[in-house]
């Protein structure tokens, strides 16, 4: 998974490893601000880079193959490499451009201090970029803030993803080699989710659960654009499924949206849960796909909201009881295919 950032957050990540420079330098030398912070730039830019996946992308899966140490023990030998390379690209520039009167060799070649200093800084915004990734972007900013530490009704949309005949794949394959399938199928799944500016709140066995804030799924159709877009990614990669695990996953997926409450719970471990119908009856749903024999289904309630993308087609599946509901759900499939949505005139509503 590749980390992806607003522009705010890029800036603030840029902002960050400059004034570390700009202060190193104030602290030690009492002066060069802007040679220090175009230092840590070279220096810490690279590694974010590599943590990132922009660069040496095979070179980061194969380390993070390994077991803790030795992947310990990598990644800092890689650090370091990446530390020098950017220290020495920093004075080339700033040496060839006269802002600094020091020798090549002193600008080219950092200091043990200062790669100590770089490596704390640039160990620390990795550690908390990772713990980011882990909790999800929404979840990671609002447990810094607090935003749910008391429950708050808000609205939402979620997604549920399931992977159908995950039962008898484990009884063909095994359960380690079934969770190496589910492993790959929600490292496939995260990369649109987070294009479209959703988070996965949970996995539960073989199902993903995804969410949106109201406004930001129904924006653009950006919740069912990520649902084709997870469709298309794993139909490009088909051979790949078959070649690695012998099948190609077959999902079923559920959108529905609604009034929910959200808090904060847990004491060692925290974690931001949603409770409401709107969960409950998107897992239902999820559920009706199986029987009602569709892929993608969407209710009429969410459906309405939003303007449907043009490769879209609807078909209205009527009404269906949901349990524990007192109203029935209104039900639409939906698939690829058509140029203009069926759903086109009160969409806009």
């Amino acid at each position: 998974m590749r980390w992806r950032f607003s522009t705010f957050e890029g800036l603030l990540l840029l902002l960050v490893i400059a004034g570390a420079g700009a202060a190193y330098a104030w602290v030690f030398y009492g002066k060069g601000a802007l040679i220090g912070a175009t230092y840590a730039l070279f220096m810490c830019l690279p590694i974010i880079a590599f943590e990132r996946r922009v660069i040496f992308r095979r070179l980061n899966r194969r380390i993070h193959a390994f077991s803790t140490p030795v992947f310990f023990v990598a990644s800092l030998a890689i650090y370091f490499v990446l530390l020098d390379i950017g220290y020495a690209a920093a004075g080339l520039i700033m040496q060839t451009g006269g802002v600094m009167d020091d020798t090549w060799m002193e600008a080219m070649t950092p200091s043990k201090t200062v790669l100590i200093f770089a490596l704390g800084i640039s160990g620390s915004l990795v550690f908390i970029l990772r713990v980011r990734e882990l909790l999800g972007r929404d979840v990671f900013l609002s447990l810094l803030t607090g935003r749910y530490r008391n429950p708050i009704q808000e609205e939402r949309v979620f997604l549920f993803v399931d992977l159908a005949g995950s039962t008898s794949y484990a009884e063909k394959h095994g359960d380690l080699r079934m969770q190496e399938y589910l492993g790959r199928l929600f490292a496939t799944i995260a990369d649109p989710v987070l294009r479209y500016r959703g988070s996965i709140d949970d996995y539960v066995g073989d199902a993903a659960v995804i969410t949106w804030p109201f406004d930001r799924a129904t924006n653009n159709a950006a919740c069912i654009h990520c649902v084709f877009d997870i469709l298309e990614l794993i139909d490009a990669e088909a051979h790949r499924w078959q070649k690695e695990f012998g099948e190609v996953p077959r999902l079923r997926a559920a959108l529905h949206g609604g009034t929910i409450v959200a808090a904060e719970i847990g004491l060692d471990r925290h974690k931001i849960t949603y409770f409401g119908d709107t969960v409950n009856t998107t897992a239902r749903l999820e559920g009706f796909c199986k029987t009602l024999g569709h892929q993608v289904l969407i209710s009429t309630d969410l459906a309405r909201k939003m303007r449907l993308p043009h490769y879209v087609r609807v078909e209205d599946l009527g009404e269906h009881a949901v349990k524990g509901r007192g109203q029935k759900l209104g039900v639409l499939a939906l698939r690829v295919g058509g140029s203009t949505p069926a759903l086109a005139p009160s969409a806009a509503e």
